[in-house]
Order: structure tokens, then C-alpha cells, then sequence
């Protein structure tokens, strides 16, 4: 049977590690950026590098010399969620995988054979986090980052799903890793793949 597991997360939460972790200790796939590039080749029209510019943020900025309009006057933004929605939907159709981000677990929401995770972290665990992992970014910088990439997302969700970002009402489960740590919430997310 097939097992799909979409892994959403704070930004330094460690949700794109535990992907990477989940689908290697499974043997499975593992779409993340890849799927911005799946997304622009089922998306006519747009290029590789206009997705990466638009990736999972809301167009609100458009002037009226604007030119990423179709014929059907909609933002780009609208064209990459759509275009989005397909890929992932084509995905989850044809192989078990992991996906992380892209609010896939809004996407597969009715798909019975997909466990839905939200990785999440105390705000100074996911500084330090990412302090090591980006050592020669300024740290007020970096915690603007940090509060930024979680707005953009939480906007992103929002207005392309109608939901709350991080309402755990949406997932099978939530995990702290600044309490858990890497490892056993690695550990939990593959007791609960088990189970569908």
C-alpha cells in the first residue's frame, strides 16, 4: 500500500532534515525543491527561475504594467498554486513519497494513505539552529528571517487554502523538536508511517 507523508514546519525547525531522514529510513522519495521544478514544467508558460521567484509567497505587489498575467488575468502566484496542486496530486497518485512543504497536507486531504506532520520549534532553538547552519549571516538578520519566512508561509497558507498555518486541527501530528529533539521526533514520525 501506498504511505505519502507531507512534513510542514516552522523555518529552522528541522522539517527539511527530518524529510531527508523520514524518506531515506523508508526508502522513499523526497519532493521538496525538486517540485518547484515538476510545478514549472506543468505550468505552461512559466520558467523555472519565475517559480523560484514566486515559490510560496503571495503575489500582492502586482502594478498595472505588470506583465505575469495569463489570458485569464490571474497572478503568477495563482498559475504556480494551481500548477502546484496538479504536481503534487500526480505524485501522490502514482508512489508513496515524502513531501515537505508546499502545504501538501492541504492538497492530499483526503487522501486516507497520507500521514499529515507539522514540525515546529521554540523560536530561540530554531536561532540557534540556524546560526550553525548559516554562520555568516548577522544574527538580528537572521531572527528577521526567521519571523519573515514564517509570516510569508503563514500567508501563503492562507490565502491559497483558506486555513490557519501551523492549526494542528490539520495534521496527525505536531511535534516540538526543540523538546523532542532531531532524533526522536524522527523516531515518532516513523512509528506513525507504521500505522497507515
Amino acid at each position: 500500500m501506498k504511505k505519502i507523508i507531507t512534513i510542514s514546519r516552522q523555518f529552522g525547525a528541522g522539517g527539511g532534515e527530518l524529510g531527508r531522514r523520514t524518506a531515506d529510513a523508508l526508502g522513499l522519495p523526497l519532493y521538496n525543491k525538486d517540485l518547484i521544478l515538476r510545478t514549472a514544467k506543468a505550468s505552461a508558460g512559466l520558467t523555472p527561475e519565475q517559480v523560484r521567484r514566486w515559490d510560496e509567497r503571495v503575489p500582492t505587489t502586482f502594478g498595472f504594467t505588470q506583465s505575469l498575467f495569463d489570458f485569464y488575468n490571474r497572478p503568477l502566484g495563482d498559475q504556480l498554486w494551481e500548477a502546484q496542486v496538479k504536481a503534487i496530486r500526480e505524485i501522490a497518485d502514482h508512489e508513496s513519497c515524502v513531501i515537505v512543504g508546499r502545504n501538501a497536507d492541504h492538497i492530499l486531504r483526503e487522501f486516507d494513505h497520507c500521514l499529515r506532520v507539522f514540525i515546529h520549534a521554540d523560536l530561540e532553538w530554531r536561532f540557534e539552529r540556524m546560526r550553525t547552519l548559516m554562520p555568516d549571516t548577522p544574527p538580528d538578520k537572521l531572527r528577521a528571517d526567521i519571523k519573515a519566512v514564517d509570516r510569508a508561509r503563514s500567508n501563503y497558507c492562507t490565502h491559497y487554502t483558506g486555513g490557519r498555518y501551523a492549526d494542528a486541527t490539520h495534521y496527525d501530528l505536531t511535534l516540538s523538536t526543540s523538546r523532542l529533539g532531531m532524533d526522536a521526533a524522527l523516531d515518532h514520525i516513523l512509528r506513525a508511517a507504521q500505522q497507515i
